[in-house]
């Protein structure tokens, strides 16, 4: 087990990604705020396509990079979460922390059109709970 990393995840809001372009083969790198979730992590987006999303599908490996509590690159796998009951759930309680300041949260077209991947890192991700 990486504890650094299991404990940067804990205590972190801000990530980066590095996905492998479907058309370009080259690197891609997008910070993100990631979700932890009964001991998993979660990348997700506003409703609409997203190349970081595509890109995933394409090649679900990509690397991780830790930089706030603690700096290091992890290799890390996404899983689409695609079973629309689990999404409707999971979007659930997300929109129940959504700030009532911003824009309306609307579960359907969360459901419907947002990115929504799974993340695993081995010796890390299954020591989140």
């Amino acid at each position: 087990m990486n504890e650094a990393a299991v404990q940067a995840l804990r205590k972190d809001r801000l990530i980066d990604i590095t996905t492998i372009g479907r058309k370009s083969g080259k690197p891609h790198r997008k910070e993100f705020g990631f979700f932890i979730r009964d001991g998993k992590l979660y990348l997700t987006g506003r409703p609409g396509k997203r190349s970081w999303y595509a890109n995933l599908l394409a090649n679900p490996n990509f690397t991780l990079h830790l930089k706030q509590s603690a700096t290091m690159d992890l290799p890390a796998v996404a899983t689409p979460i695609r079973d629309p009951q689990v999404r409707r759930a999971w979007f659930t309680q997300f929109g129940e922390r959504w700030p009532r300041q911003g824009p309306p949260f609307k579960l359907d077209e969360w459901v419907a059109g947002s990115p929504l991947v799974e993340v695993t890192i081995q010796g890390v991700t299954d020591s989140l709970e």
